[in-house]
């Protein structure tokens, strides 16, 4: 599949939480949601069994998809000429980590005099 219509899927669930992009996954209509899906789901059980992390707390913290080879097709022609079908594939990659917990603190509070 083309890396421009799997982008289109990968930048819906871009910094989502895994259990959100699963469903996404499930109900986007297009045939790229599968394959991301199938990534998505390898990158979740290899941060819980190989980094013992919380399922509960995993977020995609990167996601992006990278060219791959592309296939050269021959599609016959009048005249007995041909045109070349170019099949492009794509490498999607996605890595998960455990949402931080932030700490807010108590900042300087501007009186808004003299700052110009």
């Amino acid at each position: 599949m083309s890396p421009r219509k799997v982008r289109l899927v990968v930048d819906v669930i871009r910094g989502k939480s895994v259990r959100d992009a699963e469903d996404l996954l499930r109900f986007i209509p297009r045939a790229a949601s599968e394959p991301v899906a199938k990534v998505l789901n390898s990158a979740k059980a290899n941060a819980l069994h190989n980094d013992d992390m919380l399922e509960e707390r995993l977020v995609i913290t990167a996601a992006y998809v990278d060219v791959g080879p592309t296939l050269k097709r021959l599609i016959p022609r009048a005249r007995g000429s041909a045109n070349i079908l170019k099949k492009r594939t794509s490498h999607i990659t996605i890595i998960v980590g455990e949402r931080v917990a932030t700490v807010r603190t108590a900042g300087k509070q501007s009186t808004g005099k003299g700052n110009k």
